[in-house]
């Protein structure tokens, strides 16, 4: 069995799906630890192609011979949101100016596609969560 890897960091990005490029911020972020930068985004763009105009983020492992290996998240439950009620941002007063409504229906379904990420262990559990970001971000949960 070959011998493992060091690690010597690892970072955690959120890019547009299929868009970065070695630009800040993620020039900035990747090029103190040397690994090269195009690789990344090549490798990046390929594997999230597919889910083009979503958010997705990556978490990088950078080992000491500056190598890497990245694994791709769900995207994050506050763009889900957003997405599904056409919202341009959160409220600045989440608790005094709501922006926008989300139905359950709604819910369950950013909570499914987000339950791989979460650590729930039911759809019901999940739901909570996702409701609790809404809350966050000034959107009321119709029934």
């Amino acid at each position: 069995m070959p011998p493992k890897k060091k690690i010597a960091s690892v970072l955690k990005l959120q890019l547009q799906a299929g868009a970065a490029t070695p630009a800040p911020p993620v020039g900035t972020v990747l090029g103190p630890t040397g690994i090269n930068i195009m690789e990344f985004t090549k490798a990046y763009n390929a594997a999230t192609e597919s889910q083009r105009g979503n958010v997705i983020p990556a978490e990088i492992t950078i080992y000491e011979d500056r190598t890497f290996t990245f694994v791709t998240r769900t995207p994050p439950a506050v763009e889900l949101i957003k997405k599904a009620i056409s919202l341009d941002k959160g409220s600045a007063t989440p608790h005094t100016a709501k922006v926008g409504t989300i139905s359950r229906a709604q819910v369950r379904e950013i909570a499914e596609t987000k339950m791989p990420d979460l650590n729930s262990n039911d759809i019901e559990a999940a739901m909570k969560v996702v409701e609790g970001t809404a809350r966050s971000m000034g959107v009321t949960v119709s029934e």
